[in-house]
């Protein structure tokens, strides 16, 4: 003799028409979610910096080949352009390639700006997610948002942590747009709500290199962005 044992979510089903043993209350709704639409609209350059493919290959080399002593280190020779290029995120749709930068940087954003409007963090790290347009063509876990503007080569004097002056070179792009698209979940964030948050974070968060909300110093005003419109897309 053959005995059917229920599937769990029969079970449950069970329960839902009042057919299990007891009755259940059901509290939980399922996710409400939706997708907005953001044009925005740079209100300052954006300075865009990728972690270098060397360095990540040379990490990569000391895991495979383990660690070896080393002594003064000798810079090997690069040209600027070169070191420009490799601090651009690439997208690619079909044959094209694009620019962009890391769809993550808006979300963290969102987050942060919670501060200013005195909101719970946790609600949109729940909530909220940038859809990406595409992925880095050298780094394919990364999320993009493309960047429609042209870049061109910035040469600044930074310091390290350890106070050592070296060269900064990297893409900023001094006229840029992009759309962002939005997933929410309507029962836990209004879209007014995230329309002024996402304003909030354009105008007092920014994204990307010397934002006014960088953590290691207190900006270069970079980054900031306005919202041109926003629509709600089902």
């Amino acid at each position: 003799m053959k005995t059917q044992v229920a599937s769990p979510i029969n079970r449950v089903a069970e329960h839902l028409n009042g057919n299990g043993n007891g009755n259940t209350t059901v509290t939980i709704t399922p996710p409400n979610i939706r997708t907005a639409e953001f044009k925005i609209r740079g209100t300052a350059p954006l300075v865009v910096h990728r972690f270098d493919k060397k360095v990540m290959g040379d990490f990569a080399d000391k895991i495979i080949q383990g660690s070896k002593p080393t002594g003064k280190k000798k810079f090997e020779p690069k040209k600027l352009e070169d070191i420009c290029e490799a601090a651009k995120y690439i997208g690619r749709t079909g044959k094209e390639t694009w620019e962009g930068f890391n769809a993550s940087g808006i979300r963290l954003a969102l987050i942060s700006a919670c501060r200013g409007a005195n909101f719970k963090m946790t609600v949109i790290k729940q909530c909220v997610f940038v859809v990406a347009e595409g992925y880095d063509i050298y780094t394919p876990l990364i999320p993009l948002v493309r960047i429609h503007g042209e870049s061109e080569m910035s040469q600044m004097i930074a310091k390290t942590e350890t106070g050592v002056a070296m060269l900064c070179v990297r893409p900023m792009y001094q006229q840029w747009a992009a759309t962002l698209r939005i997933r929410f979940d309507a029962d836990m964030l209004s879209l007014q709500d995230l329309t002024n948050l996402l304003a909030r974070a354009g105008q007092c968060v920014g994204i990307c290199e010397g934002r006014p909300d960088s953590k290691n110093s207190g900006g270069m005003g970079w980054g900031t962005f306005e919202i041109t419109n926003g629509d709600e897309k089902s």
